[in-house]
């Protein structure tokens, strides 16, 4: 039974629209949307009004408003997972010195929903929230390669788009490494989405065993030494263990 109410969904898509067309008038927004000009205006003044949309009054174009940092922040405190994982964030990004994040998968995309920035001045770029794919990077791969086969398959018969010399776009070569991150337990990526850059990542498992999130350590590649790249290995699986043991995952049980 579908208990879909069609009018939330559409505002909803409304405003994951704005979110990704900053700016956006309105026409373009109906257009974005599939929706008439009087609906969606409708739908925008009603988020506008509640604080989820801002109208810039000299371009008349939307922006996402103040109300989604506040549910945002309130995420921080009520999500289980970040509850557990917030602790070990800060105490790896202590130890490390490097860009500490926490994704999850989002259908076919990842989903930064916990950051610790590097103290040092020469760091990668990172945010909080940001959106990417999931044939690139420590994190991604790791979540990929712990996807349903549903997920992998379609990944590998999509656009794989090249970021760098170093991306994987066969899908070959892209299903023979998930199996491999599966094996060892954990991923290392050189420079396949930025150039110059490493990530580290382990899984971090519910109760089920299931992989929920990717825990990952980035940053410059000249950084990275053979002994520091095996000791961020041990540290982000001790670490990912921690966190998994927290949400109930039981290694022997499983």
């Amino acid at each position: 039974m579908d208990y879909t109410i069609t009018a939330v969904d559409r505002a909803l898509a409304l405003l994951e629209t704005v979110a990704e067309h900053p700016g956006v008038g309105l026409s373009e927004l109906a257009r974005l949307t599939g929706s008439t000009k009087t609906l969606a205006f409708r739908m925008a003044a009603t988020l506008e009004a509640r604080g989820y949309l801002m109208k810039d009054a000299e371009t008349r174009g939307y922006t996402i408003g103040h109300k989604p940092l506040l549910l945002s922040e309130k995420m921080q405190h009520q999500m289980p997972l970040l509850r557990v994982a917030n602790p070990v964030l800060d105490d790896l990004v202590a130890r490390t010195r490097e860009n500490v994040s926490l994704l999850v998968r989002d259908g076919l995309q990842t989903v930064c929903i916990g950051i610790r920035q590097s103290p040092q001045p020469i760091r990668l770029y990172a945010e909080l929230g940001r959106q990417g794919p999931l044939h690139v990077g420590g994190g991604p791969k790791l979540l990929l390669a712990y996807a349903p086969e549903s997920v992998q398959e379609e990944v590998a018969a999509g656009a794989l788009d090249r970021f760098t010399p170093e991306t994987i776009t066969d899908p070959v070569r892209l299903r023979a490494l998930l199996g491999k991150i599966r094996s060892q337990g954990y991923n290392v990526s050189h420079g396949d989405q930025d150039a110059g850059a490493f990530s580290i990542a382990a899984p971090l498992r519910d109760h089920q065993g299931r992989v929920v999130a990717s825990l990952s350590v980035a940053g410059p590649q000249s950084r990275l030494t053979d002994d520091l790249e095996r000791l961020y290995v041990r540290m982000l699986l001790d670490a990912a263990g921690e966190v998994s043991s927290r949400l109930g995952w039981r290694e022997a049980a499983a």
